[in-house]
């Protein structure tokens, strides 16, 4: 049995009708007399989806116990069982309760189409994995249940269903998606029509790559060589010349014309490595393509024409971008050059644009690679034998007779040899010099330089060609191997600074010894200046000598930008070698920049730690002393009024009222000073071993009786935290709790175990908040509701939260399984990891 089929309705946010679309699907289906079941749809009491599920089989639920309470899934064994050709399965980045089968309902829906079973499902855009941080910067929300985009993108259909925000607003307005006491808050909040704009954008965005890679596929598949223009593609022909900034941005112009234009810049090289580009200037353009929001290729091709026009055919491109040529006139007798040829060769489904620029008719100015230098000891060496040899050879053949062959033989060996030590011209000059030779003392007439035979003729002639032509093959291939050697190097050199960059090594010393080490220098030193008025200042230097100050001084120096130079001293470089030392550069300047982006950010975390803490001692000087003063202040009014006369009783209940208010603000005001000492710098909170049921049960005082339950465990491991700052946290999390409790319901305060970890949850069965609200409600003078005006500024969980993390835990807020809200505060165990885990391992089984 083959693998089963998946279709996923995609939409942009909640409401859209993605699941009324899957079962609008199901019914036409089973018209169709497809066996269609429903595996789990939800369809939140939202009347419309709900009618929709009459008529349709749907496979039970499994029903699973959690924390006390019960929840259902889908029972993936029972539809593996009923093994139906076609299963709806709502809701894919939906999280499995704890003791599923599996984790995530995705991977629910991987078994049932391993096991043959086609899958519709459903799933909105900001569930998408890749998509988290920018949904967050848009809504302000972090969704927390995600599926991986590989999921997504593996299915064989998607489907978008797509709605106006207008629509969608009007839709939530008239109560068909969130019930009426939720609508204002959704319509403010996640419902902002930026918000549904913003997100529709990205699900029309992502389904069109998806239809675009679809093409790429179809195209592939079918060997579709023609270029269909489903959407521009302008590819920048790059030469590596400074034109090229003019093209880029020429070509950006043209994409901004039409919706969805894209720019690839392509740098075609010869596989033979006969001319090269300035590996700065393709770097700039490099940085210039993808600042303008395209992309940068790199082909090797010995047909430049032939290679650009394969690669645009290859992308699917309508427009190709390129210069006009750099060739004088008299050059135009070697050919017609590349734009003209391209131009000629497009074809009527290609267009070709060519930009004028300020290198027009100059010449082509690009650098040439003649090969690497063999040395002056070999090229010395090959002219020896070259000259020498033949001379040598021809006085020892004078005594021995060997036959014209084996002489001619002989005399081609040292050709052989000096082209082997010297290169190309001294075995042109042995050849030359060698058939002189054989001319002279060993083809008669001897002592002569003519030839009677005419065979002989002939057989120098052979001999000087195969001669030039194997000195050219030998010295060819032997600058080869000396230029593979030297590449070899670089690429080690490269393959290290890429590795630094990949591990994240950020010591700009380390860089510039490596430097000096590489390149045999003295010093080397990283120079900076904030302007070109300023002095040059060191940012960093090594090696034994002393560091230039300038670059002027240096006796190499290769810059970096407009205001940064990489400055060596010791020796001359050969040009061949600036291109390494330019990577090199680039590298210091980035490791330089995140130096101080680090620095930047410790200074940013030590100001947010200052200001998170200054919040919480303002939240609880005006959340916390207003409730005792004014205890205070109206006892001791009581007490001072000469219009009621009080009894014995009352006078003592309002003197301990007054006792209990002053204490309370005795222990608020000591915390208070820990507190702004710690703000200062001058302390730091009182980190030591406690047990939970020594500080949480004193956290309840300030709630009535029998409004909370505890459940904390003994064998609990011992958590590192500061008591005071716990105690109020706690006390914090369970006011709000009871705050929002129904009346007869308690609160539940538990704790548990998880890995090196404790948790503490304060759960309560109130109303709950909504996934978009569960981050505002720990910012500062925030209410969550229709909260009474005298339930608080709202400070009281910005305080809570200020205290966690600044012993050096978390606190965030989850729903309660069943309706409500659980707050998770986790802090930091004592001992080891096995003892964790041995601890914590009687919880898993429970849960």
């Amino acid at each position: 049995m083959g693998r089963g089929k998946l279709r996923i309705y995609l939409g942009a946010a909640p409401g859209v009708g993605k699941t009324y679309a899957m079962l609008s699907e199901a019914h036409r289906r089973i018209e169709r007399g497809t066996d269609c079941v429903v595996a789990f749809v939800e369809h939140h009491d939202r009347p419309r989806t709900e009618v929709m599920l009459h008529g349709l089989e749907q496979i039970p639920r499994k029903e699973l116990e959690h924390r006390g309470s019960f929840f259902t899934e889908m029972d993936v064994d029972a539809v593996l069982r009923r093994a139906p050709a076609v299963a709806l399965v709502d809701e894919l980045a939906h999280t499995n309760v704890p003791g599923s089968r599996n984790a995530k309902r995705w991977q629910d829906v991987e078994e049932l189409l391993a096991a043959g079973i086609d899958v519709v499902s459903t799933v909105n855009i900001q569930h998408l994995e890749s998509l988290g941080d920018v949904v967050e910067s848009i809504t302000g929300v972090r969704q927390r249940e995600t599926v991986p985009d590989e999921v997504v993108r593996r299915a064989d259909q998607i489907e978008l269903v797509d709605m106006s925000p207008q629509a969608l607003r009007r839709r939530m307005a008239h109560g068909n998606i969130y019930k009426s006491d939720k609508v204002d808050a959704a319509l403010s909040n996640y419902f902002r029509p930026g918000n549904l704009t913003a997100l529709r954008e990205l699900a029309l965005l992502w389904v069109a790559d998806r239809a675009d890679e679809y093409l790429n596929e179809y195209r592939s598949r079918h060997r579709v060589s023609a270029i269909w223009g489903s959407r521009e593609r302008i590819v920048v022909g790059l030469t590596g010349g400074p034109e090229g900034r003019t093209l880029i941005r020429r070509a950006a112009r043209l994409a901004e014309k039409g919706a969805g234009g894209e720019v690839l810049a392509v740098y075609i090289s010869r596989s033979d490595g006969l001319t090269s580009a300035s590996p700065k200037e393709l770097a700039v353009q490099r940085t210039l393509v993808e600042d303008l929001g395209g992309t940068f290729h790199h082909v090797v091709g010995d047909d430049i024409p032939a290679a650009l026009l394969d690669f645009a055919r290859g992308v699917n491109a309508t427009q190709i971008v390129l210069g006009s040529s750099r060739r004088k006139a008299w050059q135009y007798v070697f050919g017609p050059g590349v734009g003209a040829t391209v131009a000629r060769e497009s074809g009527p489904d290609l267009d070709v644009h060519i930009v004028t620029h300020g290198q027009v008719a100059k010449g082509r100015g690009l650098p040439v690679a003649r090969g690497a230098r063999l040395g002056r000891t070999r090229i010395v060496a090959g002219w020896l034998v070259g000259i020498v040899g033949p001379a040598v050879l021809a006085l020892v053949l004078n005594t021995v007779d060997l036959g014209l062959a084996n002489d001619m033989l002989l005399f081609l060996a040292l050709t052989v040899a000096a082209a082997l030590l010297g290169g190309l011209f001294p075995a042109l000059a042995s050849a030359a010099f060698g058939s002189l030779l054989l001319n002279y003392y060993n083809t008669p007439p001897l002592h002569r330089l003519t030839i009677a035979d005419p065979k002989n003729i002939v057989a120098i002639a052979i001999f000087v060609g195969v001669a030039v032509s194997v000195a050219s093959v030998v010295d060819l291939a032997a600058r080869r191997t000396h230029q593979a050697a030297r590449l070899r190097a670089e690429s080690e050199i490269l393959s290290f600074l890429a590795g630094s960059v990949l591990r994240g090594e950020t010591s700009l010393e380390a860089l510039l010894e490596r430097v000096r080490e590489t390149f045999g220098m003295e010093s080397a030193a990283l120079l900076e200046r904030t302007s070109d008025v300023d002095p040059w200042t060191c940012a960093g230097s090594v090696g034994p000598a002393q560091a230039v100050a300038r670059p002027e001084d240096a006796d190499v120096d290769v810059p970096v930008g407009d205001h940064m130079a990489l400055a060596l001293s010791g020796r001359v470089l050969p040009a061949s070698d600036r291109r390494v030392l330019a990577a090199f550069a680039a590298q210091a300047a980035v490791v330089l920049d995140r130096q101080r982006l680090q620095q930047e950010a410790e200074q940013a975390r030590t100001l947010a730690e200052g200001n998170r803490i200054r919040t919480a001692l303002l939240a609880a000087v005006s959340h916390d002393l207003r409730t005792p003063l004014a205890g205070i202040k109206a006892s001791v009014t009581s007490l001072r009024s000469d219009d009621v006369e009080w009894s014995e009783e009352d006078r003592a209940e309002l003197l301990a009222a007054i006792e209990e208010g002053a204490d309370r603000l005795d222990h608020l005001v000591g915390n208070l000073l820990d507190m702004s000492r710690l703000q200062t710098g001058t302390v730091t909170p009182l980190i030591r071993e406690i047990d939970l049921d020594e500080v949480v049960p004193m956290a309840l005082g300030g709630v009535p009786e029998d409004s909370v339950e505890l459940d904390i465990p003994e064998s609990l491991p011992m958590v590192a935290v500061d008591a005071g700052l716990l105690e109020r946290t706690v006390a914090n999390l369970v006011e709000n709790a009871v705050k929002y409790s129904p009346l007869g319901t308690s609160v539940l305060v538990a704790a548990s175990a998880l890995a090196d970890r404790v948790e503490v949850r304060v759960v309560d069965r109130g109303p709950g908040v909504p996934d978009e609200a569960k981050e505002r409600i720990f910012e500062p003078f925030q209410r969550y509701g229709d909260a009474p005006r005298g339930a608080g500024v709202g400070l009281g969980l910005a305080v809570a939260r200020g205290f966690a993390e600044a012993m050096g835990g978390t606190l965030n807020a989850e729903d309660t399984p069943g309706g409500g809200l659980t707050m998770v505060l986790t802090l930091r165990a004592v001992g080891s990891p096995h003892d964790f885990a041995r601890m914590a391992e009687p919880e898993r089984q429970t849960t």
